[in-house]
């Protein structure tokens, strides 16, 4: 059953991600661009056929195929129950649904559609499939090191006590 709301979820998340980008290429492309909170965030209208940061620019099908085999090998991980905590099958199924939400844009539009603009630093305009991958890489590699840091702690304590 957790299979099944694992996948529900990927579902669920990449078809928000396609429905905020139908938007986006219908209200924002044609102004290209519109102010949210004034020097803080605002919406501007970024076709990226790169990746991450414009990394890889015209290398759509490169970057296609890449991120195909890295979602199967995600995806072939939570049904086969390769991932057995829960925290990291949140985490995998957040960057599984982002990587495809932005797989799907390559694939039908030619590039990612990209929109969120930070204005108070200078960074690259991103998207909610973006936010989905990050966090998803963060909250893996945050609990990894915390895992690591109690297994030492554990471990210390069991050589005091031994």
């Amino acid at each position: 059953m957790k299979k099944l709301w694992n996948l529900i979820a990927i579902a669920v998340l990449t078809a928000v991600d396609q429905i905020i980008k139908y938007f986006v290429e219908r209200d924002l492309r044609p102004i290209g661009e519109k102010p949210f909170i004034d020097g803080f965030l605002g919406w501007q209208y970024v076709r990226n056929t790169g990746a991450a940061f414009g990394s890889f620019s015209d290398n759509t099908t490169l970057l296609s195929v890449f991120t195909a085999v890295l979602l199967i090998a995600g995806i072939v991980a939570l049904l086969m129950g390769k991932i057995k905590n829960k925290f990291y099958q949140v985490c995998a199924v957040m960057v599984i649904s982002g990587g495809l939400g932005n797989l799907l844009d390559r694939i039908f539009r030619g590039f990612v559609v990209d929109f969120i603009e930070v204005q108070f630093v200078n960074f690259a305009v991103f998207n909610f499939a973006d936010i989905l991958v990050t966090c998803g890489a963060f909250m893996i590699m945050g609990y990894t090191v915390y895992d690591l840091v109690r297994e030492q702690r554990l471990k210390k304590a069991g050589d005091k006590n031994g």
